[in-house]
Order: C-alpha cells, then sequence, then structure tokens
C-alpha cells in the first residue's frame, strides 16, 4: 500500500509476507514496501520479523537487500508484526515499511551498546525531528538511554520499542544496515521530517485529581494533605459502581508530567501501577519516581478503554494534520494487546488503518513502548504508540 500527494515529503509504503522461508518472504515484503515509492530507492527501511526470521536472520536481511537497495536500514526481531489492517501474534511472518525522504529530509541510523557504566554510540539528537529507537531489553539500559537523548535535546520526540523476539542463541535480533546485531540498539535520527507522536496509553481515567503532597522516590506519602492510602480509598468509594468494577483489575496511578495547563487530559497522564500499599502508614508505592506538587488521578485498563483511547489519540492526530492525510505510519503495540486484551483478531491495525486512512503502516508487539508524554519520552507497557508520518 501507498500514500502519494503530488506536493509531499514523506512517500511511503508497507509490505506483509507470511512465506515460511526468510529469504523469499523478505523479498517479498519488502517489494512490496519499495514498489510504492515511484521507482525510487527507500531512503529509510524498517524492517519487524518473526518466526523463521528469527533462525536465519541473515537470510531476512539477504531477501530485503535482494529485493532493494535501502540507503537506511533497521529494524528487529519480534513476537508477533503488524501492518497495514493485520496483525500476526504467532507464525513465521516479515513487516516491512519504506519511505522515500524529499526536501532536504534525511535519516541516519545508528547501532548503540552499553557497558555497566556508560552507553555508547547514541546520536546527539540536536536539531532531529525525531528518534526512532529499537532496543533490547536485555542488554541495553532503555531508560539510561533515554535520560541520555533527553540531555541533549528535551523537545525531540522518541519513539519506538524494545525488541520481542529473540534468536536461536539467546541474543537479540536487531538490523543494522546489512548486519545483524545480537544486543544493544539500533535506530535512526530524523532531519527535517515531521513526525506525530501518538501514545495510546489504554487507560481510562477515574475519579478526581489530587496533589502529592509529600513523597519520597517512588513512594507516595500524602495525597491532598492526607495518607495517600486514605485519600485513594475516599476517591474509590465516591466512583459509580460501573467505574469501581473497572478496578478488580489492577489500580493504575496518572502522573502529569507537564503541569503547566489549566486542565488535564488523557494524554496528559503517564500512567504507571501501584506496587504495593502499607495500610499502617498509608503510603503507597508506585513504579515511577515521584515529587510533592505532582498531580495524579486514578486509572484503570480494561478493553473497551484501550479501544477508545486509541480511537482519541489517533484523531487528535488527524487533527492536528489540519486536513492533510498520512503518508504512514510506524506502530508500537504493547504484547499484552492483541488478542489477549481484545477477544478478536488485528484490533490495532483495523483501527489504525481506518482511522489513518488506509495509511502505509507497519510495526510489531513491544516488549516495551517507547513514547513521549509531557514533552519528555518514557518507556510504557500496554500503550500503541505511533509514529505518524505527514505528506
Amino acid at each position: 500500500m501507498a500514500s502519494r500527494n503530488a506536493a509531499e515529503r514523506v512517500l511511503a509504503g508497507a509490505g506483509l509476507s507470511l512465506e515460511a522461508d526468510p529469504f523469499a518472504g523478505a523479498v517479498d515484503a519488502a517489494r512490496s514496501a519499495a514498489a510504492a515509492l515511484a521507482g525510487e530507492p527507500p531512503d529509510l527501511m524498517v524492517v519487524f520479523a518473526t518466526g523463521a526470521h528469527l533462525i536465519e536472520p541473515e537470510a531476512t536481511l539477504a531477501g530485503v537487500y535482494e529485493a532493494t537497495e535501502p540507503r537506511t536500514l533497521i529494524g528487529c526481531g519480534a513476537g508477533g508484526v503488524l501492518s497495514t489492517g493485520r496483525e500476526l501474534e504467532s507464525g513465521t511472518a516479515i513487516a516491512v515499511w519504506a519511505a522515500s525522504l524529499r526536501d532536504g529530509a534525511a535519516a541516519s541510523a545508528f547501532h548503540a551498546t552499553a557497558t555497566p557504566t556508560e552507553i555508547d554510540g547514541l546520536p546527539d539528537a540536536t536539531g532531529a525531528s525525531a528518534v526512532i529507537l529499537l532496543s533490547d531489553p536485555y542488554s541495553f539500559p532503555t531508560d539510561g538511554a533515554l535520560a541520555q537523548l533527553s540531555g541533549n535535546a528535551a523537545l525531540v520526540p522518541v519513539l519506538g520499542g524494545l525488541a520481542s523476539g529473540r534468536g536461536t542463541g539467546g541474543g537479540a535480533v536487531l538490523f543494522a544496515g546489512t548486519r545483524v546485531c545480537t544486543e544493544g540498539a539500533v535506530g535512526v535520527t530524523l532531519e527535517r521530517v515531521e513526525v506525530l507522536s501518538c501514545v495510546s496509553q489504554g487507560a481510562a481515567p477515574l475519579g478526581r485529581e489530587a496533589t502529592i503532597t509529600a513523597a519520597q522516590g517512588n513512594v507516595i506519602e500524602e495525597l491532598a494533605g492526607r495518607p495517600a492510602l486514605e485519600t485513594i480509598q475516599q476517591i474509590i468509594s465516591a466512583l459509580p459502581a460501573r467505574e469501581r468494577a473497572l478496578l478488580e483489575s489492577g489500580i493504575l496511578i496518572g502522573i502529569v508530567i507537564d503541569s503547566g495547563k489549566p486542565e488535564y487530559e488523557r494524554g496528559d497522564f503517564l500512567v504507571r501501577g501501584v506496587l504495593g500499599a502499607d495500610p499502617d502508614t498509608g503510603r503507597i508505592a508506585v513504579s515511577a519516581t515521584v515529587r510533592a506538587g505532582q498531580v495524579v488521578r486514578l486509572h484503570a485498563r480494561n478493553a473497551k478503554s484501550a479501544a477508545e483511547d486509541l480511537r482519541q489519540s489517533l484523531k487528535l492526530q488527524l487533527e492536528a494534520l489540519a486536513g492533510a492525510a498520512p503518508a504512514g505510519a510506524l506502530v508500537f503495540s504493547c504484547n499484552g494487546r492483541g488478542r489477549a486484551m481484545f477477544g478478536t483478531a488485528d484490533h490495532d491495525a483495523k483501527t489504525i488503518e481506518r482511522e489513518l486512512g488506509g495509511a502505509p503502516a507497519a510495526g510489531f508487539f513491544a516488549a516495551g513502548e517507547i513514547g513521549p508524554v509531557g514533552g519528555r519520552a518514557f518507556l510504557h507497557g500496554f500503550t500503541a504508540t505511533l509514529a505518524v508520518f505527514p505528506s
């Protein structure tokens, strides 16, 4: 599939193959994606592969380069892949996304590695319009990398995900040009390419907001001047029965990152889990560092709220396009979504296809998703995160 516009800066295409042979499948998917580029070689190609491709990743890369000659290529192994309107959560499949960049737009690839004391190979993102990052959760400290990237270029959106498929030797499968890397992270910095970030956290806000009045590390000691647990119990008791029922699967805390707004909406909260509570002291521990003055709100996650949140998040991106058609999208969906969450196949992929008007899309089911909240990049869970490319 392709997206075309006479004045567009990005021309994109996507290909999907379920061919059992890694080489042949890669040829098919890469040719399909590149066919949308009006005869131009891809300036950027992103590859997501699962099944037999994890056994023979070199054959997969060879197939891609047999089909086309991308100037820049990255990708990763996955537990499942997505393409335009399709999700493959098992079996052998490869999804390829290709883009031709115009008017001085450019993509530069990198491979970063880490030692216990430092991260090597991360780019200086100053002047970049966006960064796409695909990292191995076992050999690479993604949180540290996000902090380092933010330190260099605080307002540059970073999007991507943690590789969820491993090779036969137990290492990662990361694609960097013509190389298969078994550790670290791969990515691209984009210049003069507009990228709209969409982070659908799949959780519904419940009850009233409350301000943290005492905290230490990841422990909220007081909310609204009272023990945190007591305030939360009061908020829950005031909820309608239907909303209280949503919390039976677990309580989540939404933390406002950018407090400079008169009121807060879904996308303003960084959603994190509650790790535990001490009924004697009223303190609660959450999976994020918190501080006094931050505003929080209870959240709950279920299939209905996740579906609604994704639709609303995508509609906001379309509004930002001001009538222009999206050229395409890269998709990073949590491996806890799919059939396990929605009870049906292709939920996120079909929603994205519908809301983005069939724009070429490709991605994978990640072991963690990367995207910005309140202007800062975070590692998430259970989200559907997208990099949307305007035409």
